[in-house]
C-alpha cells in the first residue's frame, strides 16, 4: 500500500501549498512536503503560511532540502526565482487571515 504510479516531476516548475489550521497538515506542509519536493527536484516550493502571515519561496533543491529561502510578509511582493521568474504581489493575501 502507498506504492503506485506517480507522475514525472520533471516538467513541474513549482509546487504551492497553503497552510491549514491543523497540526498534522502543518507538519506536512513545513517538514514533509519541502523534503519530498526537493528530493523530486521541483525547482520552487511556495509556502503560503496563514499563521505567520508570510510567504516562503524555497529554491535550489539539493537532495532532501532546498538551499535557498526567500521570505516576505503578506502585503509585500516576493520575487520567485528561476525557472518561475516572476514577482508575486502578496497584498491580497492579507484578506485571507483575521
Amino acid at each position: 500500500m502507498g506504492d503506485g504510479e506517480w507522475s514525472d516531476p520533471g516538467p513541474v516548475l513549482m509546487a504551492v501549498e497553503v497552510t491549514a489550521y491543523d497540526a498534522d497538515a502543518d507538519r506536512r506542509d513545513r517538514d514533509e512536503k519541502p523534503r519530498a519536493y526537493a528530493e523530486a527536484g521541483i525547482p520552487v516550493y511556495l509556502l503560503i503560511d496563514r499563521c505567520s502571515r508570510e510567504i516562503t519561496a524555497f529554491s535550489e533543491p539539493d537532495g532532501p532540502r532546498y538551499e535557498r529561502m526567500r521570505i516576505a510578509p503578506f502585503g509585500r511582493t516576493i520575487a520567485l526565482p528561476d525557472p518561475v521568474n516572476l514577482t508575486l504581489d502578496a497584498e491580497p493575501l492579507k484578506n485571507w487571515v483575521s
